[in-house]
């Protein structure tokens, strides 16, 4: 629940969310008759866990905040022994977790593309994540090649996940009121077992290409082409790097790294 005597904490990006149907629709986009473990993030006084804890799954939540876990502490004894005071950004979360798990959270907004790093990092293992953000962030992840949101993070983290737009948020409903509209995204893992090709290659073509994002291919990838490579004429370099899909990305690092 929602509670006045616990004040949010700016340092820690803490806006407290007040609007209960919000937060019972943000556990609702969990996948249904799925028995995986949940990981939430940020957890503050509760305002999700209480309804993650009717869906009856096993659930682990991990809070930096002190004054937060002492009140988780003593408002959901249900809780005991599985609420984890740390940083979720330098947790081993395969030692918390020997199966796979989903993650939710009302994420901290200064940390949010950090968060989703992390879970990309051990995609394997996280199947399926959820939660609250940014707006602009949530666009961000879930945009389609073309749009002026696509960039680094999207093609990093849809080619391994589905990532959908839910719904949005106002800032009314959060004490306090953050400055910016939030939203919800459900990231779901696709079938992908491997890339195709080398990933660290991938990841330095795609963020060189994002880097000069007005600049063709061509032109923003020369120090990863060398001079007067014949693949430079290739049609695809007329191209800026937000027309690419996620497939092309993968067509492309191939191209460079052969």
């Amino acid at each position: 629940m929602y509670h006045r005597e616990i004040r949010p904490k700016k340092s820690l990006g803490q806006h407290f969310l007040k609007d209960l149907s919000v937060a019972e629709r943000i556990v609702g986009a969990l996948p249904e008759n799925s028995e995986l473990p949940v990981l939430e993030i940020g957890p503050g006084t509760g305002v999700l866990t209480q309804f993650l804890l009717k869906t009856n799954r096993q659930l682990t939540v991990v809070e930096l905040d002190k004054e937060s876990v002492i009140y988780l502490n003593e408002h959901y004894p249900e809780l005991q022994g599985r609420i984890i005071e740390a940083d979720f950004l330098k947790l081993d979360l395969n030692t918390l977790f020997p199966a796979p798990f989903a993650v939710i959270g009302n994420y901290p907004y200064n940390i949010s593309s950090q968060i989703f790093f992390k879970v990309l990092d051990y995609k394997d293992k996280i199947p399926f994540c959820a939660g609250m953000l940014q707006k602009e962030v949530a666009e961000r992840l879930a945009a389609k090649p073309g749009k002026k949101a696509y960039g680094i993070i999207t093609v990093l983290l849809q080619v391994w996940y589905d990532i959908e737009y839910l719904f949005t948020v106002e800032p009314e409903v959060f004490d306090p009121p953050p400055k910016v509209r939030s939203a919800v995204i459900r990231m779901t893992r696709n079938k992908r077992t491997e890339l195709g090709c080398d990933e660290t290659s991938f990841k330095t073509v795609v963020k060189t290409a994002f880097n000069q994002r007005r600049k063709t291919l061509r032109n923003s990838l020369k120090s990863l082409l060398g001079e007067n490579n014949p693949i430079a004429a290739l049609p695809v370099f007329d191209k800026r790097p937000e027309q690419l899909s996620v497939e092309e990305f993968v067509e492309l690092t191939k191209k460079i790294k052969k």
